[in-house]
């Protein structure tokens, strides 16, 4: 019994630095930005951004497969810069805020592709509709230390189908394939990485 238990101290022991290899990063949202991309009248494109947001990103730079990402949006927030647009985008023609407040992502996989490079395949809830989607991702970058608090920034890319999350309305107007980008910045607690350039204080 005692070599038994002294096998499984050892094991967990050694197991340790592996399970503590990812560390959490939170989404400032201060200094990110959801943002996406549509033609209008099949002529033009029109950008829009969500402007409240949250997620956690559990990062393992030494195995980026070991990664994962979660997120929510309050799809309330979209804006396109016209009043009018965004009311009916919030109404049960589009988005239908009042039943679906929100949209939801969480990773299933991530995968190096290249040097600072990796796609991140996961499930995307919206409109009641859970989806697949595959993200490029550029970064993370290196870590910055802004008066200690750690700071790094990725980007992922993706393009869907609005049709496959039931939003069907105003067809021909309003274009099915959206482009969606993520610029992010993540912090957490810490005294390492390189000094942030300009050192202008928190908060920025």
């Amino acid at each position: 019994m005692k070599r038994w238990l002294a096998g499984c101290v050892l094991a967990l022991a050694l197991a340790g630095p592996a399970l503590a290899a990812a560390t959490k990063w939170d989404i400032d949202p201060k200094n990110s930005a959801a943002q996406f991309n549509v033609r209008h009248l099949g002529i033009s494109n029109v950008q829009g951004s969500f402007t409240s947001f949250s997620g956690t990103v559990m990062l393992d730079d030494s195995d980026i497969s070991k990664s994962s990402v979660i997120a929510s949006i309050d799809v309330g927030s979209i804006d396109t810069r016209v009043a009018a647009r965004d009311n009916d985008l919030k109404s049960d023609k589009f988005f239908n805020v009042a039943q679906f407040p929100s949209m939801t992502f969480q990773s299933t996989r991530i995968w190096k592709t290249g040097d600072g490079a990796a796609k991140m395949t996961g499930n995307l809830t919206m409109h009641g509709v859970t989806k697949e989607v595959t993200f490029d991702v550029s970064g993370p970058s290196p870590t910055i230390n802004q008066n200690g608090l750690m700071r790094r920034g990725a980007e992922a890319t993706a393009k869907i189908d609005r049709r496959d999350f039931g939003i069907t309305a105003d067809p021909g107007i309003v274009g099915d394939e959206i482009s969606i980008t993520l610029d992010i910045e993540m912090t957490q607690p810490g005294t390492g990485g390189d000094p942030a350039p300009g050192n202008r204080g928190p908060g920025r």
